[in-house]
């Protein structure tokens, strides 16, 4: 009967953090999508559109609010009111942007979507910090399979099926319902009473330089290399998927389609996937195995610059590297949440995050400079060599403990 309580709890607990992930993720990725649409439609200039990626500056600073978090929430209420707070700003945010015009509001629109933007960031870390003290580390695959689960469905919504409806009833229409469908998705967090932590000592709140110290314990130095090169052998192959698949002939519908669609509604497969087996396999064989899998990826986009890939080849590609993307990312924000302080989770596993997230953007710009030099073949081989050294590091440097 226990067991039973424990099992209702445990599904109740992954499905209120789903609805707060997904919270965030439908109307960010939807107005950054839909703005640059609209822009593009108002025939702003390409030089313009492209400083929209600005507002994101709050999610890449993160790491400097996210000791206040952890010092001043301290009970589940704590952690409640403050994403409570952050959502319903994050929600106003949006609501108001669907009442003023692109054209003609666009620094008013702005200056909402930066607020929107820095609530978000603030909700995330809160969010991540109340998983790691809510979930025990064999529940830790599950959580960070429904976050990411929460990421793509967002993303298949936000970006693809809102933005078709978009073009049928209007930004004036669809933005403000975005600000009171977040503030809807809270309600599952509201009346969840059976999210329970452990109640930390005074002597573990942390300090607004914690973020500091994190660098300073000579343990997580292994870490911090499996946070760099993780993500790097396939991230620029991700970086330029899409202008890929415009030089073999496909339009914007049809790359949405392919990528955004098929592509992200495998990642929300895999997600749930991972979850389950990152958890039955044990971190130490699951992330050599997704390490091994990765290297696969530059290689076969490697082998597809030799021919004229058929769509049936190009549709493999994308659902192979959607598959080690979700996989690979449960397993970075598993070992992430296992390498906290105490009184520090959210503090530590919002820096391991932003580490992951600067060596993806390195990568990412480097990736189209390196695809001009050396066109696609030559970028696709160097991604191999780092997905190759990526496996060396972990088979060296990771043991079974």
């Amino acid at each position: 009967m226990q067991n039973k309580i424990w099992d209702n709890d445990r599904a109740l607990n992954l499905t209120t953090f789903f609805t707060l992930y997904l919270a965030r993720a439908i109307p960010a990725t939807f107005i950054m999508t839909a703005l640059q649409v609209s822009m593009r439609e108002a025939h702003f200039g390409l030089a313009t559109i492209g400083l929209l990626s600005l507002v994101r500056l709050p999610w890449s600073f993160k790491f400097l609010w996210a000791p206040l978090i952890d010092r001043h929430c301290v009970t589940v209420g704590d952690y409640k009111k403050v994403i409570i707070a952050t959502e319903t700003v994050f929600a106003l945010a949006i609501l108001l942007t669907g009442f003023f015009n692109v054209k003609t509001d666009l620094n008013l629109i702005i200056a909402l979507v930066l607020l929107s933007t820095f609530a978000a960031s603030v909700q995330n870390v809160t969010n991540d910090a109340m998983a790691v003290k809510a979930f025990g580390k064999g529940d830790h695959s599950a959580v960070n399979a429904v976050k990411s689960m929460g990421r793509y469905a967002g993303t298949i919504l936000g970006s693809g099926i809102l933005i078709m409806i978009l073009h049928q009833y209007g930004w004036h229409t669809v933005v403000p319902f975005l600000g009171f469908f977040a503030i809807l998705l809270m309600i599952p967090l509201i009346l969840n009473k059976s999210i329970k932590i452990t109640p930390r000592e005074p002597k573990q709140r942390a300090k607004i330089t914690d973020f500091i110290w994190f660098f300073s314990q000579r343990k997580i130095y292994p870490q911090i290399g499996f946070l760099f090169l993780f993500f790097a052998g396939f991230v620029g192959v991700m970086s330029m998927l899409k202008p890929w698949l415009v030089d073999q002939g496909y339009n914007m519908k049809q790359i949405g389609l392919l990528a955004g669609i098929i592509g992200t509604s495998c990642s929300f497969v895999m997600a749930a996937f991972a979850g389950w087996w990152v958890k039955r396999i044990g971190l130490f064989h699951s992330r050599r195995l997704v390490a091994l899998l990765i290297i696969g990826v530059p290689l076969y986009f490697y082998a597809l610059t030799f021919t004229k890939p058929s769509l049936t080849l190009i549709i493999i590609g994308i659902l192979y590297i959607k598959t080690c993307e979700a996989s690979a990312a449960t397993i970075l924000y598993t070992t992430a949440m296992e390498r906290v302080r105490p009184g520090r989770e959210g503090t530590d596993f919002t820096v391991q995050i932003v580490l992951t997230h600067f060596s993806g953007a390195i990568i990412g710009v480097l990736s189209g400079g390196v695809g001009q030099w050396l066109d696609y073949r030559g970028l696709f081989l160097i991604e191999s060599i780092i997905a190759v050294i990526s496996l060396a590091y972990i088979l060296a440097v990771f043991r079974r403990s």
